[in-house]
């Protein structure tokens, strides 16, 4: 069928607030030309994240009545164990209020000064958790990953040979884990195969060091690997993700992705004594063991949205519908990375936007091009997310300069997704006319969420 059909039905509706270009451009020229620091009614289509932006089905608003708020031993919490169990293998679950909780108490105990972490990618908050314990991480994409317009179908994988040879040259003993991003949102929300994963793990295992997986988006990784990878079309998500995770040791995951939640995480376990210890911070920094930071309600909608992503019409249309606009922009001739990712179309602003070097963040220019233009609100992945200054205060740009459209699960409609087309070929055919940005003023950390800029005349 080429007509992507929703595999739901809508019960409930929110307005979405239309105003024009005059309006949008004064509204952002407020906001310092971050999109983050827009009012959320001044969007017409919000691309943002994908995180905690989902709609919930009608089963996951039934459990929040459901919810059991006991302090300690509530009911929800062992209903979202046995959930996250039955698709991780892991022994011991911890709920946090969100991903980088887990992040945090994970990277306070096993990160620090003289430590280093390896991934494919990390993404921002991971990376920040990371240097925030004094830790160092280090990114390993494969070559594949490198080049945004040519396709491959595992374009998320880690580059074992580099994996392998940063080993021989600075031996495992300093190196806290290795940690792979499923899929890889940074590089473009591309997937991880099966036999990465492996081949990962058996490194790993053969210099003694720890393998992690950050599972945000793990069933669309697992879709990715069933539709794509040798040997596992005839398998189910559920029996691809117990492989999955049967190579790692733990896992964290930002429950507000793969599991329609609006709030909600956990750390996942094998090792006992460390359980121990990240339940121990956990107390001091979230709440008791059963809660985790969460309300009964919440742990209920997460445990019920856990078996929903699982669902291969959900997974097939999600897929498709990412698909669908990374094609219509390819047949107008805007740069994309290919092949689709699996939650975001991700825009190549180094070639949409030539004329901008990256020390004016072209990403950040395009992301407030497009807000203008159509009202669509879309996250720079590039070198204000990622870049570093050297010695001397001069930017080191990012290794890809990439404009983030995030798309919610279950909440646009085709139609959303057509204008939203519409809005990029529109903006690509006036590209020449967009300026470059300059930052004003940001924070030594996260410096995407505040920085304020300002356009280059």
């Amino acid at each position: 069928m080429k007509t992507i059909i929703e595999p739901f039905r809508i019960k409930s509706v929110e307005p979405i607030h239309f105003n024009d270009e005059a309006y949008r451009l004064d509204a952002i020229k407020k906001a310092h030309y971050n999109t983050f620091l827009l009012h959320s009614d001044d969007v017409m289509i919000d691309l943002l994240t994908d995180s905690g932006t989902s709609a919930m089905s009608s089963a996951q608003w039934a459990g929040i009545m459901m919810g059991d708020e006991s302090y300690a031993g509530s009911p929800s919490f062992y209903r979202f164990e046995k959930a996250v169990q039955d698709i991780t293998g892991m022994r011991f679950v911890i709920p946090t209020h969100q991903g980088r909780a887990a992040e945090k108490i994970l990277f306070s105990i096993t990160g620090g000064k003289g430590r280093t972490i390896i991934s494919n990618t990390l993404f921002d908050t991971t990376r920040a958790n990371i240097e925030f314990s004094g830790a160092e991480g280090l990114d390993f994409i494969c070559e594949e990953g490198k080049h945004p317009a040519i396709p491959a179908p595992f374009k998320g994988n880690l580059n074992t040979e580099a994996l392998k040879q940063y080993v021989e040259q600075h031996g495992s003993a300093q190196i806290s884990m290795v940690i792979m991003t499923v899929t890889n949102n940074s590089g473009g929300g591309q997937p991880v195969s099966m036999a990465n994963i492996r081949e990962t793990q058996a490194i790993c295992r053969q210099h003694n060091i720890p393998f992690y997986i950050d599972a945000c988006r793990f069933a669309e990784n697992c879709y990715f690997i069933q539709q794509r990878e040798t040997g596992y079309k005839d398998k189910s998500i559920i029996e691809i993700a117990n492989e999955m995770f049967s190579y790692a040791d733990g896992c964290t995951m930002s429950a507000k992705k793969d599991a329609f939640g609006n709030i909600g995480g956990f750390l996942a376990l094998n090792d006992e004594a460390l359980a121990t210890e990240c339940r121990n911070l956990l107390v001091i920094t979230e709440g008791f063991p059963t809660y985790g930071g969460l309300a009964g309600r919440d742990l209920e909608a997460l445990a019920i949205g856990l078996k929903e992503v699982l669902e291969p019409s959900y997974l097939q249309y999600r897929i498709r519908s990412i698909e669908y606009l990374t094609q219509k922009l390819l047949d107008a001739g805007v740069p994309v990375m290919v092949p689709a990712g699996g939650h975001a179309v991700y825009l190549d602003a180094k070639a949409f936007l030539p004329h901008i070097s990256q020390d004016q963040y072209p990403g950040q220019a395009l992301t407030c091009a497009l807000y203008t233009k159509g009202g669509i609100r879309g996250v720079e992945i590039g070198s204000l997310m990622f870049g570093k200054y050297d010695e001397n205060g001069v930017l080191i740009p990012a290794a890809l300069e990439l404009v983030r459209l995030a798309i919610p699960r279950r909440v646009y409609t085709q139609s959303h997704i057509d204008y939203v087309a519409e809005v990029i070929i529109e903006v690509f055919q006036d590209r020449t006319n967009i300026k470059g940005l300059k930052i004003v003023e940001e924070s030594p950390m996260l410096r995407h969420f505040t920085a304020k800029l300002a356009l280059i005349s």
